[in-house]
């Protein structure tokens, strides 16, 4: 008797209770549990457990999540009364306003002194500190890079052979006739 018939014979007498019982004795707990740590067994078995795990975690979530977050919520923040409640608005509202016309002083404050240094006012707010004294230093270090860069752009056209008028001349149509006649050699 080859593999081939002993296959059709189990497959034509499987409902034989004989049969069932003669078969049903190669599986054994030992067995089954050395099969499921095979590679095939693990594959067989994990998505099995993962479901399960998963299906208890979403249970545990569903059941006891949502009162841990709100233990440790009210642990980190003690319920407020409403009058704390209110007394913590006005508080943090009041900080707000004394901010901003604190921001408000040192823009006028930083608007005169620019005035007084004859800086741009558009770009105060850039250079507002967190009192006066560092928006002064601010102001100042603006007024050095701004003076820096007039004197080195003034002498940048003074070499690049710009001459301003000389003398008495302060007709512009006779100085422009003569920077005409210099920039054509005197071909005019």
């Amino acid at each position: 008797m080859d593999l081939n018939e002993v296959k059709s014979f189990i497959e034509q007498n499987a409902q034989n209770e004989e049969v069932r019982n003669y078969i049903g004795g190669f599986i054994t707990p030992d067995r089954v549990n050395s099969w499921l740590e095979t590679e095939d067994g693990k594959k067989l078995i994990q998505p099995k457990l993962d479901q399960f795990f998963s299906k208890g975690l979403e249970t545990w979530k569903t059941n006891n999540l949502e009162k841990l977050v709100s233990d440790e919520v009210a642990k980190r923040n003690p319920s407020e009364t409403p009058e704390q409640k209110q007394i913590r608005e006005l508080t943090e509202r009041l900080n707000k306003k004394e901010a901003e016309e604190k921001r408000q002083s040192l823009m006028n404050k930083g608007l005169l002194e620019a005035d007084k240094r004859k800086l741009p006012k558009e770009v105060v707010s850039f250079f507002l500190g967190e009192d006066e004294e560092a928006t002064t230093a601010n102001l100042t270090k603006l007024e050095e890079i701004f003076n820096k860069h007039i004197t080195d752009s003034v002498e940048q056209r003074l070499k690049g052979g710009y001459k301003p008028p000389a003398g008495g001349k302060t007709d512009e149509a006779e100085l422009l006739k003569e920077q005409i006649r210099k920039s054509l050699n005197g071909e005019f």
